[in-house]
């Protein structure tokens, strides 16, 4: 007897469960969080060495700061215009559709800061350019920021 009032006690202690309680994911729109992270990453990737820097050169931080925020603000906007996410509240229509428009942000956000560093590079002198890095270790680069922002 004692060893079942333990566990009643136990189990007062224990927040009910409700029943009507579900839990809900959805894939798009990333939370404010994410978005942050992305950002993050893209400052890092933007003023850090790598080989993007080593092809078109890196951005101070505070320009490789306010060309992410830009890149994420226009990559965002042009993903829920593209999937039409306004008008169901942010969220896409089903997980599938979700998946297409968390891809589509994520090459946005890829070509969107390949641009970038090419526009930087080419406001400075082109000798300073003249590496010939192969194209696949650009991708490459650029592949592994797109998926850490989807994991994001």
């Amino acid at each position: 007897m004692a060893v079942e009032s333990d566990q009643e006690s136990h189990n007062d202690s224990k927040p009910a469960k409700d029943s009507n309680v579900s839990f809900s994911f959805s894939i798009w729109p990333p939370s404010q969080r994410t978005r942050d992270a992305v950002v993050n990453r893209l400052v890092d990737t933007l003023s850090a060495p790598s080989i993007l820097s080593k092809r078109y050169g890196s951005l101070a931080p505070d320009e490789a700061a306010a060309t992410a925020r830009i890149i994420e603000d226009e990559a965002f906007a042009a993903a829920a215009s593209r999937f039409d996410c306004t008008r169901t509240g942010g969220a896409p229509d089903s997980d599938d559709t979700g998946i297409e428009v968390l891809q589509f942000y994520s090459k946005e956000i890829s070509k969107r800061m390949l641009e970038a560093v090419k526009a930087k590079a080419s406001a400075s002198s082109p000798a300073d350019n003249v590496q010939n890095l192969p194209t696949a270790a650009i991708s490459e680069e650029i592949s592994s920021l797109g998926s850490e922002s989807s994991q994001a």
